[in-house]
């Protein structure tokens, strides 16, 4: 758990042929644009305050072409913004690149449920602090390529592995709520955080400022929020200003 450490809010930009789209529960038929120029979305959210941002290729996560993302990650790396990058990250090359690139740390799907020797490599070559994992279940058992495919077992077993090989920080997404705005599975979250002493960041399915602060009060490392965002149901601005003054007052709402 996070117990002591700083929560961090991460506003997702999730990129589809070089737009900003959101999915539901990860189905490509079910899509959502948002614009046409990451850039402009990333330093709106840097300008309301965000430290970092959560840059996702979906092409890549697919298995697609991802040229138009990997210009429009080129772009939102411009603005300053710390970011923490995944979506088809399956090479150490691919891994390197991205780092080379100015990304601040790489989050490792399908590969860290089917290739434990390549996390292995890549927490040995770029340190822990660069690389973590992406755990994304339905039901409690871990989906890969997309959340396309499962590859069998289930998300605390392959939390305890990942904490075995080195990994310090997972982002824990519930396919599910992904993009449904039904609230997090705080439940299963907050148990995979306690089993394996691992710092997880919450995903999928934040409705709420209030799911962001329960996040925090139940001691996560963070948790990222897209539609919410973009359809105004969160204002940064003010969500952040409330976390401020609760660490202010030394108070974990």
């Amino acid at each position: 758990m996070n117990a002591g450490a700083a929560f961090t809010v991460y506003p997702a930009i999730d990129l589809r042929a070089g737009r900003v789209v959101r999915l539901q529960q990860g189905d490509p038929l079910r899509e959502t644009g948002y614009s046409g120029t990451p850039l402009q979305i990333a330093q709106q959210w840097l300008a309301a305050g965000a430290a970092w941002l959560h840059v996702v290729n979906l092409d890549g996560a697919f298995g697609d072409d991802g040229a138009a993302n990997a210009l429009a990650l080129a772009s939102i790396l411009r603005s300053g913004a710390r970011v923490q990058f995944g979506g088809g990250l399956r090479t150490l090359p691919a891994i390197e690149q991205a780092l080379q690139l100015g990304v601040e740390r790489v989050v490792l799907g399908t590969v860290a449920a089917t290739e434990p020797a390549l996390v292995a490599a890549a927490l040995a070559q770029f340190g822990a602090h660069r690389i973590a994992a992406g755990i994304d279940a339905r039901g409690g058992e871990v989906r890969i390529k997309g959340w396309a495919a499962g590859p069998g077992g289930s998300a605390s077993a392959l939390a305890a592995t990942l904490q075995a090989q080195g990994v310090r920080t997972i982002i824990f997404t519930d396919v599910e709520r992904d993009g449904m705005q039904q609230g997090l599975n705080l439940l299963e979250t907050c148990a995979l955080a306690r089993s394996s002493g691992l710092q997880v960041i919450a995903s999928g399915g934040v409705q709420a400022a209030s799911d962001v602060h329960a996040a925090r009060a139940a001691g996560l490392a963070g948790v990222i929020v897209g539609r919410a965002l973009y359809e105004g149901q969160v204002q940064l601005p003010a969500l952040l200003r409330e976390l401020a003054a609760d660490d202010a007052r030394g108070v974990r709402t």
